[in-house]
């Protein structure tokens, strides 16, 4: 079944805190959902599905549906790809909808990482009884070195540079001075990037995403209630969903899974990349955007360095505005979970709503793009394509 014009997003909240140093995880959730109910013009009692993934404390929709005392749900889903969770959601959500099985839709996010580090819990990317476990954790892998392995080898296969690859923080740097709430607001340079530290080579500092607290919301709701609603409507157009992962060894590190997902959401949506006039585009690191330029067809495999240079990507000035939030490289990256902000910045373009300075002209129609797990191993990519009424 097809969701192409089938559901909208009416409701989005981007919970303001960046260190929840006095709240809790239920209550950041709780807090999110009646800011995204707000933002819709709907209450707790309207809502008759519940989406949360592996950030929900407990048994996730369980426990979350009781605390929030949603009383009236029939439809949840706990799918779970890491970051990229809440884009597969909105196309779920879209999925149930379209068949019936529910009419308001309620996804949350929310981490306290930053809190959790000041009260000395300790943080685990990898869970000791996955399969891989035994096998790929005596050689030392974390997340920064995973994706340092991804760029160190499309540098070697396409000459991508540092310098290239710096284009990206910087573009994120002049969106996030203007976001009140972005953790990184200074404006830097490409050669400040190259300068910074080194993390894991080829990444450096600044080309490494912030860790924050907080969270967001979606509601998504079916073409009668969103009539019924004074707040603007952004239609959901087409969204795919694709895992990749390491193949027995097979696996070439410079592509993600957005070679599938991309195709299937353009195809639902019925546009091409060049239809796209703004791109949410997870951001954990810069060579995670560069890959995904690639692999989403704005650029051919191989050509991104020079796609995302001199200033490609900043609103105003390139061919291709993203992450005008400042996204994960500068604003904020809740839970070390970076696709609900995407969904967010992307129904804020359409909706003509983003910050006056980033504004996009004439944005009918945004793509926002997941990246779950890590590109260096298996990972689950999510795309979804927005327009407005008249997409």
């Amino acid at each position: 079944m097809g969701i192409n014009g089938k559901s909208y997003i009416v409701g989005i909240y981007e919970h303001p805190c960046r260190a929840a140093l006095d709240k809790t995880l239920p209550q950041l959730h709780a807090e999110i959902a009646k800011g995204a109910l707000a933002d819709a013009g709907l209450s707790k009692d309207d809502v008759d599905a519940y989406f949360c993934a592996g950030d929900a404390p407990g048994l996730g929709p369980i426990n979350m549906i009781e605390y929030m005392g949603l009383n009236n749900v029939r439809h949840m889903d706990s799918t779970e790809t890491g970051g990229s969770s809440y884009i597969v959601h909105v196309n779920h959500a879209a999925q149930a909808i379209a068949a019936g099985h529910c009419n308001v839709a309620l996804i949350t996010l929310a981490g306290r990482p930053v809190a959790d580090a000041k009260e000395g819990k300790p943080v685990r990317y990898y869970n000791q009884q996955a399969p891989d476990f035994p096998f790929e954790m005596p050689y030392g892998p974390n997340v920064t070195n995973m994706y340092a392995m991804c760029a160190m080898r499309h540098m070697y296969e396409y000459g991508t540079t540092s310098e290239q690859l710096a284009w990206i923080k910087v573009a994120a740097s002049h969106h996030a001075q203007h976001n009140e709430h972005a953790r990184l607001r200074d404006v830097v340079t490409v050669e400040d990037v190259v300068n910074s530290p080194m993390i894991a080579d080829p990444l450096h500092r600044l080309d490494c995403c912030v860790i924050t607290d907080g969270g967001g919301g979606i509601v998504m709701v079916s073409p009668e209630v969103a009539k019924s609603l004074k707040r603007t409507r952004v239609k959901v157009l087409g969204a795919g969903e694709a895992p990749k992962h390491l193949a027995a060894g097979q696996v070439d590190l410079t592509y993600s899974g957005a070679r599938w997902s991309g195709p299937k959401a353009f195809a639902e949506a019925g546009v091409t990349p060049a239809d796209i006039k703004y791109a949410s585009v997870y951001d954990s690191f810069t060579i995670t955007v560069l890959e995904t330029l690639e692999d989403l067809g704005f650029c051919k495999k191989g050509e991104g360095g020079k796609f995302v240079s001199d200033g490609n990507l900043i609103s105003g000035v390139g061919k291709l505005p993203f992450n005008t939030d400042g996204g994960g490289l500068c604003n904020n990256h809740p839970g070390n979970r970076g696709g609900m902000t995407k969904v967010l910045e992307a129904v804020r373009q359409v909706r003509g709503e983003a910050h006056p300075k980033v504004q996009v002209r004439n944005c009918d129609i945004a793509l926002a793009h997941g990246t779950g797990g890590l590109l260096g191993s298996r990972m689950g990519s999510a795309t979804v394509i927005l327009g407005n009424e008249d997409a």
